[in-house]
C-alpha cells in the first residue's frame, strides 16, 4: 500500500510533471496514498483557475506547458480577429481569427492552442476555454424596437449582440446611456443576456463620467460593514503614547520639532510630514510617515479590503480610497495640530548632499500646519508669505536649500528627470468642465519629491542590509523595438541618439538636456516616457533605471498604496527585531505582481476619465480655431496636441485636399507627392475643430495651415 504523503500543488505540478500523459484524480490519489478525493478535487480547480493545468474531455487533467497551450488575456479587435496577450515570460502576442475566438470577449482570461503549422513570424493559435470573464458590467447606450431591449456597447471592442428584456431595463429610453450587468455570457449557441443596473444622467457631468468608468474597471465603491466596522473602532483609539527617548522601546516623542505637511489644495490624507534643522556643516531631516500599520493588522477585513483595491484612485472631483475614510482622513492622516502616530526616518547629510547617517524609529508628532504647494511656491518667489509663523517659514528655507542639493546630487548620478506637465481639470459648481489646463510644476513639489526619494531609498538600502525580505519599486532597463522607434523618432526631429546595446540614464538625461527649452521638449519628454518600461513592484531588486537608483521601494504612502503598507510591515518588525512571518515570505511575490497589476488599473481609470472629460469639454467648442503642435504623425493623418487647452485630436488624412500624401514609416512624416509639404512631429499648425464624438472618445480636426517656423536645436 502507498505511503500516505502530504498533498499540495506544487508536488501535484511536480507529479503532472513527470508522467508521459494526462492524469486522473484516481491516479493522483494512488501515487500520494490518499483516500479523500475532495482536498485533490479543490487544489485541482484551483490550480485550473491559475491556468496551471487543464481539465480535458476523458477527466483527465494535463500541464498547459505540455500540451501547446498558452494562458493570456484576449484583446479584441473591432473587425473581428483578437490577440491574446500571454501571461509570464511569454513576449509575442497570439493572432486569432474570427472563428477561433468561441464567444470569448475583450479582456477575457482565456486558455489558447497555438497552431504548429502557422506561417511566418507572427503566432497563431484558437482559444479553447474560458478561463475568467473580465467584464460584469458593460456601459452603452440602450435601444429597444418596442419588444426586446439591446445594448449597444459603448467600448467598440464589445462586438456581442447583448439582449436586455424590457422588464429588465429600469424604464431606460432608447437612446439613453446605462450600465448594465452581464447575467449570462455568449456561448457557442446562445448571446449574451443583460440586465440594466443604472440609468446614467448628464453625460457632461464629471460625477456621471465617475460612474461610468468605475463600472467599467471594477472599481470597489463602498466597503463591507466589517471593515467599516474595524476603521470606526480604530478612529476611536486615543493615541497612546509609551514615550522612550533612546528609541530602544517605545516611540520618540518629536511633537516639539517644527514638522508641517505639504500637499495640494484639494488633498485630505496625509501621509507625509517633514521637519529639518540646520547643524554645523550639515542638515538633519526628518521625513515621518502615518503609521498605518498601527491601525491595520495584517488578515483583518481592513486589511483583506485594502489588498482587493490595492490603491486609492483619484478623480478630479473624488476619491476612491484604499481605506475608509475614519482612517485615510481621520486617524492615520496626519492632521494639523493633532497627535499622531508615525514611523520616522531621520537623515544627516553634508552641504554636498551625501547621506552619511541614519536612523529610522516609531514617533509620535504634531504637524504644525497644513501647507499647500501654491503657499510654498509664493513665499519662495518671496511673495508676502500666507504663513505668519517665522519658524516654519525658516524650516522651509532650509528645505528649499536641501532639496536644491539632493536634486543636484540625483541629477548627477543619472536619474531621469521628465517635465511633463499634467492635466488639471477645472470644474464649476454643478460638475462641469470648464476648462483643461496644464498643471505648473513648482520648486515645492520638488521639495517633497526629492525628500520622499531620499526617505524611500534610505528604508530599502536599511532593509536590504539587514537581510529581510522586501517589496522593491523596479524600473527595468530600457530594450527591444521601443527604444528602436524612439531613436528614429528624436532623429526625424534633428537629434542624434545612436544604437546601443545597453543604455545608462546618462544617456537618455543628455538627450533630455539638449531638448530642454526648445519647442520639442515636450514631445521628446513624452516620446522617451512612453518607450521606457513600466516601473513595477517585485521581492527581487534589480534597480531602478529611471531614478538610477540600486535600492528603492516605496514606503512614504501607506494611507493611498498597499506596497508601502507592506513596506511598513516588514519595518515594523525589524525595528522590534521580530522574525518576518513565513506566510508573509512564501507570498511575497504573488503580493507584489496583484499590487502592480492594481497600479496599472488605477492609472487606466485615472487616465480614461481625464480624456472623458477632454472630449465632454470639446463638444461645444465645434467650430473654434487652436494652435497646436503635431503630437503623433500615423499612416491615416496626424494627432495635434492644442496650446490653450490641454486637448489633443486627430487630423484624418482623407481631409488634406491639397495633394496626395504618403506616410514614411522611418521618418513619421507625411510628404506630399506634388507640393513635398511635409508634416512631422513638433511642427506648429493652427487647426479647426469639425467634429467630437464622446462615444468614441474622438475630436477630429482640421488643417487651416502649418507656420513656417524652422526650430533652432
Amino acid at each position: 500500500m502507498p505511503q500516505k504523503r502530504q498533498i499540495t500543488p506544487k508536488k501535484i505540478i511536480k507529479y503532472m510533471a513527470h508522467m508521459d500523459k494526462p492524469v486522473t484524480i484516481r491516479e493522483i490519489c494512488k501515487y500520494f496514498g490518499l483516500k479523500e478525493r475532495k482536498k485533490v478535487q479543490e487544489i485541482l480547480t484551483d490550480l485550473e483557475k491559475q491556468g496551471k493545468i487543464i481539465q480535458i474531455s476523458s477527466q483527465r487533467y494535463g500541464l498547459l506547458r505540455k500540451m501547446n497551450l498558452v494562458v493570456g488575456h484576449l484583446s479584441y479587435h473591432p473587425d473581428g480577429y483578437g490577440f491574446v496577450i500571454p501571461e509570464g515570460e511569454r513576449k509575442r502576442d497570439i493572432f486569432i481569427k474570427p472563428k477561433h475566438l468561441k464567444r470569448a470577449m475583450h479582456g477575457d482570461r482565456v486558455v489558447v492552442r497555438l497552431d504548429k503549422h502557422r506561417r511566418g513570424k507572427l503566432a497563431e493559435g484558437e482559444i479553447v476555454r474560458i478561463l475568467e470573464r473580465k467584464n460584469k458590467y458593460i456601459v452603452g447606450v440602450f435601444e429597444t424596437d418596442g419588444q426586446v431591449g439591446f445594448l449597444i456597447p459603448e467600448e467598440q471592442r464589445f462586438a456581442t449582440e447583448i439582449v436586455i428584456p424590457l422588464s429588465w431595463a429600469k424604464k431606460a429610453g432608447s437612446g439613453q446611456m446605462v450600465v448594465a450587468e452581464i447575467v449570462r455570457f455568449p456561448s457557442l449557441h446562445r448571446g449574451a443576456l443583460a440586465k440594466v443596473v443604472e440609468v446614467l444622467g448628464d453625460e457632461s457631468l464629471v460625477s456621471t463620467q465617475a460612474q461610468i468608468v468605475t463600472y467599467k474597471y471594477s472599481l470597489p465603491q463602498s466597503f463591507p460593514e466589517s471593515a467599516l466596522k474595524e476603521a470606526e473602532e480604530a478612529a476611536t483609539q486615543s493615541v497612546s503614547i509609551p514615550v522612550c527617548q533612546t528609541g530602544r522601546d517605545g516611540r520618540r516623542d518629536l511633537r516639539r520639532l517644527i514638522f508641517f505637511t505639504i500637499d495640494g489644495e484639494k488633498a485630505k490624507d496625509f501621509d507625509d510630514a517633514v521637519g529639518i534643522k540646520k547643524e554645523k556643516g550639515s542638515y538633519r531631516l526628518y521625513v515621518s510617515i502615518a503609521h498605518v500599520a498601527h491601525y491595520v493588522p495584517p488578515e483583518s477585513a481592513l486589511d483583506k479590503e485594502a489588498f482587493l483595491r490595492g490603491n486609492s484612485v483619484y478623480f478630479p472631483d473624488q476619491v476612491l480610497p484604499m481605506l475608509p475614510f475614519p482612517l485615510s482622513q481621520g486617524i492615520c492622516s496626519l492632521n494639523p495640530k493633532q497627535d499622531r502616530l508615525t514611523i520616522t526616518v531621520e537623515m544627516r547629510f553634508t552641504q554636498e548632499g551625501e547621506l552619511v547617517s541614519y536612523d529610522i524609529y516609531e514617533s509620535v508628532i504634531q504637524s504644525k500646519a497644513r501647507l499647500t504647494y501654491s503657499q510654498v511656491q509664493s513665499f519662495l518667489d518671496n511673495r508676502e508669505p500666507v504663513v505668519k509663523s517665522k519658524r516654519i517659514l525658516h524650516t522651509l528655507q532650509l528645505m528649499a536649500e536641501l532639496a536644491q542639493i539632493l536634486r543636484e546630487r540625483r541629477m548627477k548620478r543619472g536619474s531621469l528627470d521628465f517635465d511633463l506637465p499634467e492635466p488639471k481639470v477645472m470644474l464649476d459648481l454643478l460638475g462641469h468642465t470648464t476648462d483643461i489646463i496644464r498643471a505648473e510644476r513648482l520648486f515645492s513639489h520638488r521639495i517633497i519629491e526629492e525628500f520622499m526619494i531620499v526617505a524611500n531609498e534610505t528604508v530599502a538600502m536599511h532593509l536590504t542590509e539587514k537581510g529581510w525580505p522586501m517589496v522593491y519599486r523596479v524600473h527595468d532597463k530600457p530594450t527591444g523595438e521601443k527604444v528602436v522607434a524612439f531613436t528614429k523618432l528624436v532623429e526625424t526631429l534633428g537629434y542624434s541618439f545612436p544604437l546601443k546595446k545597453e543604455y545608462t540614464p546618462i544617456d537618455f538625461q543628455k538627450l533630455l538636456e539638449a531638448v530642454k527649452g526648445t519647442s520639442h521638449e515636450f514631445l521628446v519628454n513624452r516620446l522617451l516616457l512612453r518607450s521606457l518600461k513600466q516601473a513595477r513592484y517585485s521581492s527581487y531588486n534589480i534597480g531602478h533605471f529611471g531614478l538610477a537608483s540600486d535600492c528603492y521601494t516605496h514606503f512614504t504612502s501607506p494611507i493611498r498604496r498597499y506596497a508601502d503598507l507592506v513596506v511598513h510591515r516588514i519595518l515594523k518588525k525589524q525595528l522590534r527585531h521580530e522574525k518576518p512571518k513565513g506566510k508573509l515570505i512564501k507570498n511575497l511575490e504573488s503580493i507584489c505582481e496583484y499590487i502592480s497589476e492594481r497600479e496599472r488599473i488605477a492609472m487606466e481609470a485615472e487616465r480614461e476619465i481625464v480624456d472623458r472629460l477632454r472630449v465632454q469639454f470639446m463638444t461645444n467648442k465645434i467650430g473654434e480655431e487652436y494652435d497646436g503642435v503635431i503630437s503623433g504623425v500615423t499612416g491615416f493623418g496626424f494627432f495635434v496636441e492644442l496650446d490653450s487647452v490641454f486637448v489633443e485630436g486627430l487630423v484624418r488624412l482623407s481631409s488634406l485636399h491639397d495633394d496626395y500624401y504618403f506616410f514614411d514609416q522611418r521618418a513619421f512624416t507625411l510628404t506630399g507627392k506634388r507640393t513635398r509639404q511635409s508634416f512631422r512631429l513638433g511642427d506648429k499648425v493652427r487647426v479647426r475643430v469639425i467634429d467630437v464624438k464622446p462615444h468614441r472618445r474622438e475630436i477630429e480636426l482640421h488643417l487651416l495651415k502649418k507656420y513656417q517656423i524652422s526650430s533652432s536645436l
